[in-house]
């Protein structure tokens, strides 16, 4: 029996909010699809008519979830001033590159007092911006808050059971948000470190890549566990020193989300390491791909970053080495195995006592 089949799933009636989802690609679908199970009327835009007119007809975003069947009131529309007018929350998942312009370009239809959660994992070139600051300086009459955690959108699709993380300063949008997506399949966590949240979510699409690469070499499952480990030493590292809680690592939206992407196939970010690893030049492996892996961009400039800040981050070097310079993928893992043998936690030992 197919989990997403919309004769399968027993229907809310249609008696919930309104809300909007900004976005039409695969994580933007999965929410748009969970509300609408969840008896709320959704408002869903995306840029492109037929794909706004497949959703309408065929109930169906073939490109992004193939096989998928749409339930509930779900209304898609290219017209984003009339999705943001009835809708009490919007969850935006437009991607990182385009997510300033079109929130700047639609400021002034946003109302006072609205929520507005960001699902994008990405950052922002210009002075190193996560999504929900963007929103903050936008739209500041909005209440804000982030989505974030181990959420494969297919897998949510599906109806396979996950968690996420909403954080937010305002305990009314933490709850307004858990009641929205909270169902049988779905269940919602709530956090207040939104720039820990929201960096995380970002940060680990570069050690996803690096996973692809050491399961396309054939390294070994000691050497999957030794990347995604370090991988969670580097980024909390990373992200405490830019303000971050370093628990919040420990949880959904740190090893949560590092665990999931790092091992799944359906990961974008993974697949691009993998295909790199096999031997396919990045901007082949992109195209392939067929959908944005915020990971390249991402690593670009926490490169920078590190380096403006002095913070030792060697896989993302050895990444950025591969990607954007000249080494080979066996010459930066036998850097990093001749690396200094350092502490395992630097939060219990630091990295200069041993």
């Amino acid at each position: 029996m197919q989990k997403n089949n919309a004769t399968d799933v027993p229907q809310k009636p249609a008696t919930g909010r309104h809300v909007a989802v900004l976005g039409g690609g695969s994580f933007g679908t999965a929410m748009a699809k969970v509300l609408g199970e969840n008896g709320h009327v959704v408002h869903f835009w995306m840029r492109d008519p037929a794909q706004a007119s497949e959703v309408t007809n065929k109930r169906s975003n073939a490109r992004y979830m193939p096989g998928i069947s749409l339930s509930g009131d779900i209304r898609a529309t290219t017209d984003l001033p009339a999705c943001l007018e009835e809708a009490e929350v919007v969850f935006v998942a437009i991607p990182s590159k385009a997510f300033r312009s079109v929130i700047r370009e639609n400021a002034r239809y946003f109302q006072a007092g609205q929520i507005v959660v960001s699902l994008t994992k990405g950052i922002e070139r210009d002075g190193f911006k996560l999504m929900s600051e963007i929103l903050q300086e936008e739209i500041p009459r909005c209440k804000i808050g982030v989505l974030s955690g181990p959420n494969l959108a297919l897998e949510i699709a599906n109806r396979d059971l996950t968690a996420t993380v909403i954080a937010a300063k305002d305990p009314e949008v933490r709850r307004t948000v858990q009641e929205l997506l909270g169902c049988e399949y779905f269940r919602v966590y709530a956090n207040v470190d939104v720039y820990g949240v929201e960096l995380a979510g970002a940060l680990k699409n570069i050690y996803a890549i690096v996973a692809g690469l050491g399961a396309a070499l054939d390294l070994g499952e000691n050497a999957e566990a030794m990347l995604i480990t370090r991988g969670l030493a580097e980024m909390s590292r990373f992200a405490v020193s830019m303000g971050a809680n370093p628990m919040t690592f420990l949880g959904l939206a740190g090893v949560g989300d590092l665990v999931v992407t790092c091992t799944s196939s359906k990961s974008r970010n993974y697949r691009i390491g993998y295909a790199v690893g096999k031997g396919a030049k990045l901007e082949d492996a992109v195209a392939e791909l067929g959908q944005v892996a915020e990971g390249i961009y991402t690593l670009l400039l926490v490169k920078e970053k590190a380096d403006e800040i002095g913070i030792y981050m060697p896989l993302v070097k050895g990444l950025h080495e591969i990607l954007y310079g000249s080494s080979s993928i066996k010459a930066v893992i036998s850097s990093l195995m001749m690396s200094v043998q350092n502490s395992d936690v630097e939060f219990i030992l630091p990295r200069t006592v041993v």
